[in-house]
C-alpha cells in the first residue's frame, strides 16, 4: 500500500469515528429526557456520512458509512412510524421510542467497535 493509500484509510478512520461519536451522543440523548440537542448533532452526523461515503468506495470503511446511514434511516421511518402512539396514548409511544433508541444505540456501539478492530459491518440493514 502507498502512503497516499494509508493516509486516505487514516482519513477515512477518523472521519468514522467522529462521525460514530456523534451518533453516539445522539443516542445516548434519545435514552435521557430533555436532551434536545440531539436533531441537529443527528442530522450534522448523517451530512457527515452523505458527504464522505463517496471517498470509502472500495475500502472496508465503505460498509460503515452504509451502515450508519441505514441507521438513522431506519429510526427515522420507526419512529414515525410510531408516532400515532403519542397521541393515542403515552405509554405505549413512550415504550416504543425507548425500544428504538436501545436499538440505535446498539448498531451504534456495535459499529464502533467494529471500526476500532479495522472490521468491516454486515451487509444486511
Amino acid at each position: 500500500m502507498n502512503t497516499d493509500e494509508v493516509q486516505r484509510l487514516q482519513s477515512l478512520a477518523t472521519w468514522g469515528t467522529v462521525s460514530y461519536v456523534l451518533h453516539l451522543i445522539v443516542a445516548v440523548g434519545a435514552l435521557v429526557p430533555g436532551a434536545q440537542i440531539s436533531p441537529l448533532l443527528l442530522l450534522v452526523a448523517l451530512v457527515l456520512d452523505l458527504v464522505k461515503r463517496g471517498e470509502a468506495a472500495g475500502t472496508w470503511h465503505a460498509s460503515h458509512f452504509r451502515w450508519r446511514i441505514r441507521t438513522v434511516l431506519i429510526a427515522a421511518a420507526l419512529y414515525l412510524l410510531t408516532l400515532p402512539l403519542w397521541f393515542l396514548l403515552v405509554i405505549p409511544g413512550w415504550i416504543a421510542w425507548l425500544a428504538i433508541s436501545v436499538w440505535f444505540l446498539y448498531r451504534i456501539i456495535s459499529g464502533l467497535m467494529n471500526l476500532n478492530k479495522g472490521l468491516p459491518m454486515e451487509t444486511s440493514a
